[in-house]
This record gives C-alpha cells, sequence and structure tokens, in this order.
C-alpha cells in the first residue's frame, strides 16, 4: 500500500484522559480511533493487526477440530432469565433498550446451548466443538487502559460440547495447548503463563492465561521453572500446595489476562435442558466448555510489551505489513515496491512528499519489522534494518528480497 493513499495519518494529539501507553501509542499511529470511554473504532493499519491475530487463532481452533459460527448479538430475556442472568442485580452489565425486552449479548454460552439442543439428540451428534469471533458489550463500570478493558470487544469464544466428562477434560487441554501455540505464534508466549483461578461454582479451578505486564490489573505468583501460575484471587499455601509448587519458589506479577479456558461440566445444560441419548437409549446431560480471548486486549498486550520511547515494534507475526518502504528523493521506490509486491512481501511505501525525518519519526510510530530505504546515497542498492535493531545493512534489491522472503 502506499501511504500516501493510506486513510488514516500519525498524530501528536491523544485525547487527555488517554495515559494507557497502548491507548497513546495505537492512536497516534492511526491504528485506532477513540469514539467514547470504552469504545474504539479500527481503523486501516488497526484492522490489519486484528484481521492477523484472528487469522491465528482461527488456523489454531480449526486445527482441533473447531468450526466457525457467527451468533446474534441481539438477545432476548428468556433464554437468559432461566439461567438468572438476565437480570443479576449485582453484576448488571448488559446494555439493554429501554422495555428491558432486548440486549446485546456480553456472553453467548445461553444462545450457544439452545442452538445446540436443535442439533444435538444422540451420542452419535458429539462431540462438537464451534467457536466465533463476536463483538460483545458490556457496561464496564471500570471502562480504563485502553483496550485493555472496555465495553464493546471483539472475542473469540469456542464452545465444547461432549458426551462425558473424560471427553470435556481432553479437549479442555488440547484446547490449552493450542493457546500456547496461539501466543507464541502472536509474539507474548514466553511471557505468557497458564494460571490457575478461581471455577466458581462450576469447578474447582479454571484457567486464565496471563501475560506479565507492568501494565496488568491481575497479580499472580508465579513459578517460572515450572511454567505454572496462580491467580492472586484463589492463592492460599494450601492451593500451592495441591498444585506441588513450593512457596519460596514463587514470584509476584503484574500481568494481563489474554485468555481463559473453562469446564461448566453439565450445571448450564441440566439448567437449560440440552440432552442426548446415549447408546443404551437413556438421556444425559451435555458436558460444556467454554474458552475465550479477546482480540484487542491481545493487540494491546502486544504493544505494552514491544514499544520504546519512538513508538511500537510489533512482532512479526502480527503486524501490517512486514515491510516499511521508505522513499527518499523522487522515484526511486517505485521498481522495488513492485518487486517486493511480487514476491509476495507485504509492504507500506512510504512515498509521501515529506522530509526524511518525518518519514523515519513516523515509521518508527508505526513500528513495522522491516525498514528499507532507497535515495540518492543508496544509487541502486538499499538500506534494510530491523525496527529495533541498530545494525544497517545495504544490498542489492535481489538480496533484499532474499532475506526479507
Amino acid at each position: 500500500m502506499r501511504q500516501s493513499n493510506l486513510f488514516t495519518k500519525t498524530s501528536r494529539n491523544v485525547p487527555s484522559d488517554e495515559i494507557s501507553r497502548n491507548a497513546v501509542l495505537l492512536i497516534k499511529g492511526g491504528f485506532i480511533h477513540k469514539e467514547m470511554a470504552g469504545a474504539y473504532s479500527y481503523l486501516p493499519l488497526g484492522l490489519r493487526v486484528v484481521e492477523k491475530i484472528k487469522a491465528i487463532i482461527k488456523e489454531e481452533m480449526d486445527a482441533i477440530g473447531g468450526q466457525e459460527i457467527l451468533l446474534a448479538s441481539l438477545q432476548g430475556p428468556d433464554l437468559w432469565q432461566k439461567n438468572n442472568r438476565w437480570d443479576d442485580k449485582q453484576v448488571d452489565i448488559w446494555f439493554k433498550d429501554k422495555g428491558g425486552k432486548v440486549g446485546f449479548a456480553w456472553s453467548h454460552e445461553e444462545p450457544m446451548i439452545e442452538m445446540a439442543s436443535h442439533h444435538i439428540e444422540s451420542y452419535k451428534d458429539l462431540p462438537v466443538f464451534v467457536y466465533q469471533f463476536q463483538n460483545k458489550f458490556r457496561n464496564e463500570p471500570r471502562a480504563k487502559s485502553g483496550l485493555l478493558r472496555t465495553r464493546e470487544f471483539i472475542m473469540k469464544d469456542l464452545y465444547s460440547f461432549t458426551a462425558t466428562e473424560k471427553d470435556l477434560d481432553a479437549f479442555y487441554e488440547k484446547c490449552a495447548k493450542a493457546y500456547e501455540k496461539i501466543f507464541k505464534r502472536v509474539g507474548i508466549g514466553e511471557k505468557t503463563y497458564r494460571t490457575f483461578a478461581s471455577g466458581g461454582v462450576f469447578t474447582k479451578y479454571s484457567h486464565e492465561f496471563q501475560t506479565l505486564s507492568e501494565a496488568g490489573e491481575d497479580t499472580i505468583y508465579l513459578d517460572s521453572k515450572k511454567r505454572i501460575a496462580v491467580n492472586k484471587e484463589v492463592y492460599t499455601p494450601e492451593v500451592a500446595k495441591s498444585l506441588g509448587l513450593d512457596k519460596k519458589n514463587l514470584v509476584e506479577a503484574k500481568s494481563i489476562e489474554v485468555g481463559n479456558i473453562f469446564k461448566f461440566g453439565t450445571v448450564y445444560s441440566e439448567k437449560l435442558g440440552l440432552k442426548y441419548k446415549n447408546k443404551e437409549g437413556k438421556e444425559k446431560p451435555v458436558f460444556l466448555g467454554s474458552y475465550g480471548i479477546g482480540i484487542g486486549r491481545l493487540m494491546a498486550t502486544a504493544v505494552e510489551l514491544f514499544c520504546d520511547t519512538s513508538g511500537i515494534i510489533w512482532p512479526e507475526g502480527i503486524a501490517p505489513f512486514k515491510v516499511h518502504l521508505i522513499e527518499l528523493g523522487k522515484d526511486k521506490g517505485k521498481k522495488i515496491y513492485a518487486d517486493l509486491i511480487k514476491a509476495g512481501i507485504e509492504v507500506l511505501y512510504d512515498d509521501r512528499d515529506a522530509s526524511a525525518g518525518e518519514k523515519f519519526k513516523d515509521a518508527d510510530l508505526l513500528g513495522i519489522p522491516w525498514r528499507v530505504v532507497v535515495s540518492a546515497k543508496t544509487k541502486e542498492k538499499a538500506e534494510i534494518k530491523r525496527r529495533n535493531a541498530k545494525k544497517v545493512e545495504l544490498l542489492s534489491i535481489n538480496e533484499a528480497i532474499r532475506k526479507l522472503i
């Protein structure tokens, strides 16, 4: 893409109430636009990052048998009342119409179970693993920290339906491994820990995936060698002992929750009447699991971890483009731009009529992994360097392309 045609421009101005690093850099770079507290629009560069993250997640969910669907955002009260989650006065996060007859879904367990009841009758219909990328709406009273806590956000939520608890346990572990692959591909794997958390009324524990960051709202106790962590909310010496953890090896740290996996067992199925007939013809409740990842939060976490005083340093797997081609002078970049595209390399071509200083400053802010500079000084060659590296190489166009592929 030619940068001169890019819809958005970089900015030095940020809303006065934004102090989080991810929001400041993403707004300055033209990745997102703030609509109101807790609500952000994604601009072309930001949407490219979102789609990269979604593609990684989709590949890993498909690999474990997931099938993609899309549920309606609008929900009526009937289903949710059966589960006492429509008028929960203690945690009322619904956005509803004035009459309280329609709400924007903040989660999708109830409608997913209702839909499944039309397709699951026999053990032969199980297991089922379905997922979606859906906008969720939560009337969050503490909308803050940029994309880390919002009132509208994109979530990948997967639901598993199995005949037995053993089958649920097996898929639960399979999904946990898939999550580890996702976070590694996104670039945050080394700093992300599977974390024991409260299972509420459903099970002893659920698991969160917590990424170490001072920007996080959670506190965890972690054993870095065993790569096990416990959320402070459930930590006790007894819990540590039950997990085989030695208190003296645990380190307290701030973290961001980037994903969670949850076993509901048969609690929801029994309440909402989701059953199947086993081989003997007896009706049994279906075992349910739920598995979530916040897309915007994952994007914001990457920014919090990978940035410097000049801007973002995108991990290559989710960067909006792989190469930022900077042209100093006139028409020097056209051929290499065409050659990079021909080689299948995603490239943002800064062909703007702007000073070298402005171009380099914007390139630092946008954080595209590789920078290629062409000018009168480079003649028929190009300067190539990584965003966060000091070393610059002068290569022929063909050498540069071979390095970038």
